[in-house]
């Protein structure tokens, strides 16, 4: 399971790089999230602030990490 987590967050992260302009305005640009509860909280800001092709995406990603992780905020 464990290398799933890190395919997941790897997905995270070039997920990250293709929408940080858009979506990430807000974050350093250096940021990657390290924990699967960072790259959720950073899913859901894509979510809130991409198109409807970019939801799609984090959200698959989000759901998946969401039962792997202790986050309490997705539902």
């Amino acid at each position: 399971m464990r290398d799933d987590v890190e395919s997941a967050m790897r997905s995270v992260h070039l997920l990250m790089d293709e929408v940080r302009t858009r979506c990430l305005w807000s974050l350093r640009t250096d940021y990657y999230p390290s924990t699967p509860d960072e790259a959720v909280r950073v899913l859901e800001t894509i979510e809130r602030h991409g198109d409807l092709a970019t939801f799609k995406k984090a959200a698959v990603l989000r759901q998946w990490l969401s039962r792997h992780t202790s986050s309490t905020s997705v539902v």
